[in-house]
């Protein structure tokens, strides 16, 4: 009976880990640093920390270096609308929406909006490439008051391993 229960509790581990695929890696551009993408259903979850090169605050307090980190829910393939040219890996295309918050190296910190856009390619081995857009619109807060914050710039390719 014991041995029943644990290839039953093992078989739906494995299915459960089948059906929930993740990816973890880098994003180079805009913004650098690290990407953990958890795939829901049909759709994926993507949490990012790192620094971005630039963004802005008002007129006053110009650009500068932030560290930031970003969640947006992501709709695979919307529409229903698939990229048709599919040879041994797959390429699928997203958007999505969430919230971003970080520090700006010049004393402020922000927390705003953030949008997503791209596409990626998943190799036929645990590998995916992206490269994708994603913008974030939101407040900022700094000696001697607030301000609006934006970074329209987040254009990144994304490098992962798939597990």
């Amino acid at each position: 009976m014991k041995k029943l229960l644990f290839i039953a509790i093992l078989a739906l581990a494995s299915i459960t880990a089948y059906a929930q695929p993740r990816a973890i890696g880098a994003r180079l551009g805009a913004f650098d640093g690290f990407s953990y993408e958890h795939s829901l259903g049909q759709n994926m979850l993507e949490v990012e920390v790192g620094w971005g090169l630039c963004g802005g605050i008002d007129q006053f307090h110009g650009f500068g270096h932030t560290i930031q980190a970003a969640v947006t829910y992501d709709w695979i393939d919307p529409f229903g609308a698939t990229v048709p040219w599919n040879e041994k890996g797959e390429w699928h295309w997203y958007m999505g929406v969430g919230g971003a918050g970080g520090y700006i190296l010049n004393n402020a910190g922000f927390v705003g909006a953030a949008g997503r856009f791209g596409i990626e390619y998943d190799f036929w081995f645990p590998m995916q490439l992206s490269l994708d857009y994603r913008p974030t619109l939101g407040a900022a807060l700094y000696d001697g008051g607030a301000g609006f914050y934006w970074d329209v710039w987040g254009i990144s390719l994304g490098i992962r391993y798939k597990f």
